[in-house]
Formats: C-alpha cells, sequence, structure tokens
C-alpha cells in the first residue's frame, strides 16, 4: 500500500500528507511485494505535463539545447556547469541533481544524429523542476537517494550537421581507450570524477531492426555492456542486467514485442564497455523505429518513462527483484529483413524472359539544415520471402505500370494542394513540372503525394533495377491503379493520404 500512495500523492489524484510518503519510502528496502508501476496513461499524463516545447522535430542545433540549459541554470534546482567545450568550440554542459549516495551519470547525443534520448532529458529537466506537489514524492525520492548528473548533447559538433561523428570525423563512442578526442577526454574525465555507480548510455540505432521470429521493428534496444572479451557477468553488469529487466516489462506495456538486445560483442574502444569495466552498472539504450513515428516523438516518450522509471528502481533498490535470466530472454536484434516498403511476387518481367519476385526499397534520408528529404531506391530484389516492410502489399494479382509525367505547369508549390496532388496520382500522374523562372529556397522541399520538378524533364521508373529509382504504379487485373510507389513512399490509391512525405523539387 506504501507504493499506492507514493504514487497517488505522485500525481495530485488524491490529499495525502507527503509526511506519510516520505516514511514509506523511507521504510521501503526490498519488500518487493508491494513494488507497483505508474499506469501507461498516468506516465502519459506525466509526459504531456512536463514535455518541452520548444524540441518538436529531430534535427534541432546546439543553440536550441544550450538556451534551455541555461534558462535551468536560471531557475537553481538543477546545477548547471560547463565542463567543456566541443572541437569546434560549442559549449558543453552538465545538469546535477540530488544529492543521495548513490551517483548517476547519463549521457546522450555522443553521435550527432541520434537525438530521440537529448529530448527526453529536456522533459525530465522540467520534470525535476515541476510544480509544488505534482510529483514531488518522486523528485524528492531522487533527490534524497541519487545524485544524477546528466551530460546532454556530447556531441553538439556532429549535432549541428546532423552527422554521427565529431568535427574531427572521429566516432566519440569508439574514443573510451584512446580518448584522442576533447568530447571523449571530457567523458572520461566526468567518469573518473564523478565515480557513478550507474552509467546510462543513450543512442539511436538503426529503424530497420527487427525483433526475431516477428515483424516488429525493435523500438527499443537494450545492452548491459560487455567489460571484457569473454563477456563475463560481475556484480556491476549483473546489476544493469537486472535493471534492463525491468525497463523491458515496462516497455512491452507500450509496444509489445518491440524490445530486443543490442549486440554484447565487447568493443574495447567503447565507452559503455569501459564505464562497466570502470565499475558502472551501465545501461544501452538505443531508440530504434515505430511506425508513424517519424520524429521519433513517441519513443521519445518512451525514453522519459524508461529513464524516470530506472532511476526510481535505482533510489529504491527495487531493480533487484529482477533475475539475470530475464535479461538473458530477450532476443538480440534481428537485422536485414526489415525494409520501408516491401512488395511480394509481383511480375517485372518481359514477354520473351518472364520474371515474378519481390522488391524490397528503402528510403535515405537527406539533411539540409534544419530539414530533411528522402530518396527512395530499390534495395533488393529477388527470392525474399523472409523480408517484411514498415508497408508491404502482396502483389500476386497486379503488375507494374509506369507513371505518367503531368503537362501542367504550377508556379509555386503552395499553388498545389495536398488533395489536388493526391487526385492527380490517382490519375496516373507521378511528376509535375515547377516554373523554373520562379524556384526560390522556400520552394526546396514540400510534403505533396506527387514528384514537383523545375528540371527540364522528369523521367518515371520505366523498369524496376537494383538501386534504381522507386516511382511506379501497382494496377490489378482490369487496368485500374491500386498502389502507387512514389519516392519509396507506398500509396494505397483506394485509402485517405496518412502518410507524412519527406519530398523535395527536383
Amino acid at each position: 500500500m506504501g507504493k499506492v500512495i507514493l504514487y497517488i500523492c505522485l500525481l495530485g489524484l488524491l490529499t495525502v500528507s507527503c509526511q506519510q510518503v516520505d516514511k514509506t519510502v523511507t521504510s521501503f528496502k526490498k519488500d518487493y511485494s508491494s513494488a507497483m508501476t505508474l499506469t501507461t496513461s498516468e506516465w502519459d499524463s506525466l509526459f504531456a505535463t512536463y514535455r518541452e516545447p520548444a524540441i518538436q522535430h529531430r534535427r534541432f542545433k546546439h543553440q536550441d539545447v544550450d538556451s534551455l540549459v541555461q534558462q535551468h541554470a536560471q531557475k537553481g534546482i538543477l546545477q548547471v556547469e560547463r565542463i567543456g567545450a566541443s572541437a569546434a568550440g560549442r559549449s558543453i554542459s552538465e545538469l546535477t541533481y540530488g544529492d543521495g549516495d548513490i551517483k548517476v551519470m547519463l549521457w546522450s547525443q555522443m553521435h550527432g544524429d541520434e537525438p530521440t534520448a537529448t529530448m527526453a532529458l529536456l522533459d525530465i529537466f522540467n520534470f525535476l523542476e515541476g510544480k509544488e506537489h505534482d510529483g514531488d514524492s518522486l523528485r524528492n525520492l531522487l533527490k534524497d537517494k541519487l545524485q544524477i548528473h546528466f551530460i546532454p548533447m556530447l556531441n553538439p559538433d556532429g549535432a549541428e550537421i546532423y552527422n554521427r561523428r565529431n568535427a574531427q570525423s572521429v566516432d566519440l563512442n569508439r574514443d573510451a581507450r584512446a580518448q584522442q578526442t576533447v568530447e571523449g577526454k571530457l567523458l572520461a574525465a566526468r567518469a573518473d570524477a564523478v565515480k557513478p555507480s550507474f552509467g546510462f548510455n543513450l543512442h539511436d540505432q538503426s529503424i530497420y531492426y527487427h525483433v526475431p521470429e516477428t515483424q516488429n521493428p525493435v523500438t527499443i534496444s537494450l545492452l548491459a555492456p560487455a567489460y571484457n572479451p569473454e563477456r563475463d557477468i560481475n556484480e556491476t553488469r549483473g546489476n544493469a542486467m537486472k535493471l534492463i529487466a525491468g525497463i523491458q516489462q515496462m516497455v512491452q506495456q507500450y509496444v509489445p514485442d518491440a524490445v530486443a538486445k543490442y549486440d554484447d560483442t565487447h568493443s574495447p574502444r567503447g565507452f559503455g564497455d569501459n564505464f562497466q569495466k570502470w565499475g558502472a552498472s551501465t545501461v544501452l539504450i538505443e531508440s530504434g523505429g515505430l511506425k508513424g513515428d517519424v520524429e521519433k516523438q513517441q519513443i521519445r516518450k518512451l525514453n522519459f518513462i524508461i529513464i524516470l522509471n530506472a532511476l526510481m528502481q535505482i533510489a529504491e533498490g527495487s531493480y533487484e527483484q529482477y533475475e539475470i535470466a530475464q535479461y538473458e530472454d530477450i532476443p538480440f536484434n534481428g537485422s536485414s529483413l526489415l525494409h520501408d516498403v516491401f512488395i511480394h511476387n509481383l511480375e517485372i518481367g518481359s514477354d520473351s524472359i518472364p520474371l515474378r519476385t519481390d522488391i524490397a526499397i528503402r528510403r535515405a534520408e537527406n539533411t539540409v539544415g534544419r530539414d530533411y528529404f528522402v530518396r527512395g531506391w530499390v534495395e533488393d530484389l529477388g527470392d525474399l520471402q523472409e523480408s517484411f516492410g514498415y508497408d508491404q502489399v502482396d502483389a500476386s494479382s497486379l503488375h507494374f505500370v509506369q507513371g505518367k509525367v503531368s503537362d501542367k505547369m504550377i508556379s509555386s508549390v503552395k499553388e498545389l494542394s495536398k488533395s489536388q496532388a493526391f487526385a492527380l496520382l490517382k490519375q496516373g500522374f507521378m511528376a509535375i513540372r515547377l516554373n523554373p523562372a520562379v524556384v526560390g529556397s522556400a520552394e526546396q522541399f514540400h510534403n505533396l503525394p506527387i514528384h514537383v520538378f523545375s528540371q527540364p524533364a522528369f523521367y518515371t521508373t520505366s523498369r524496376i533495377d537494383l538501386g534504381g529509382t522507386a516511382n511506379f504504379y501497382l494496377a490489378d487485373e482490369s487496368g485500374a491503379l491500386r498502389y502507387a510507389v512514389l519516392n519509396g513512399y507506398l500509396i494505397d490509391l483506394s485509402q485517405p493520404l496518412k502518410e507524412t512525405f519527406k519530398n523535395r523539387v527536383l
């Protein structure tokens, strides 16, 4: 009952003396039978309350994060310190909360194009500075039991151009041993100064990993990194495994069968492996893919919940209720089978040489400033019966049709609405020309379900080739167009538009 009161007080659902809660927290040791978690709706409410509104998309910059960090510094609840600078001179800050005996260190975005956890840390900072009596019991628990050190955006130079590596083209997560970079030296120095008991190495992974024996993308991947080549389990790594067992149970409530383990091969250069070796029970959290969550805002929420819940378990010691065997039961990431679009059993041969086969399509992101566009291409073709896609179709009764180019010309992308573009697409037109005399930087990107081009000509896909373009139709036996594959997006022409398109003027 003590934990029930704790969480009711957390959400302000009932007027309860927080002195009673404090006594409950103090008396709570290892009475695991009383442990419970917030419901998913309660976690949702907590996240909605403290979500940082200034960050809405993945491609934010150092100045965005730094300005928020300075706002937190002015409030005085989180202790903010500029601990160093990147190779290009951008500041790197550490935010500290709590004065407990258990030290925890979390660092995010050591790869500049892996921003999901940074967004979640900004949300957590808001929570830790929350309104009086709105979550006080949890905040006080963390404050009294833990000393939490956050380093958001360790690689601000990479984040500036949405690139994995730092300004010197070095992968910071492969610099723990040599410490050749200023950022790597800084993280190692902070680890030596703080000497954390727990560490959280926060990353994004490929959205194309899947959970083995399923067609589900891996939304969250977890790992207790190995501290030696033999992958031995000592108390330090074992505690990380137990903590992960609790984390995966939490994630299953949100995205069932979407959790896996990252490859646990020991990397002597990796920071996670070395933190484990240095005595910090280290958890790697990799944010993967979730259908429809292009900007990873749902996975951002998962990070917020995962991290706060894990910190709570560390503060209470309740992670000890889990078994290492529960960690071992989590499957490893599966790879190579998941694609953006998968088309099964499509006839693409000629009259003389028939070929009915499978087509795998991928969309590659290309960053421009704070935005991006995609380019769809044929990733693979042949016997791909084990493969699947975020979007997929059985084309056994369908056939390939080349798209047409409209003979109309528009003077602005804004001249064409999404519904008008969709109407053209359903008529067999995959592209429309933009007057090249009026093309400007504002016309560079668009979200229309049609290609817009200002160049002299545009060519739709005339035949499906490995590595080639992905702009064609699938028609039924009567010749009616059923699906459009436009720049690597699969569009059901009989359904309302649901996709968020990231196209550019060609």
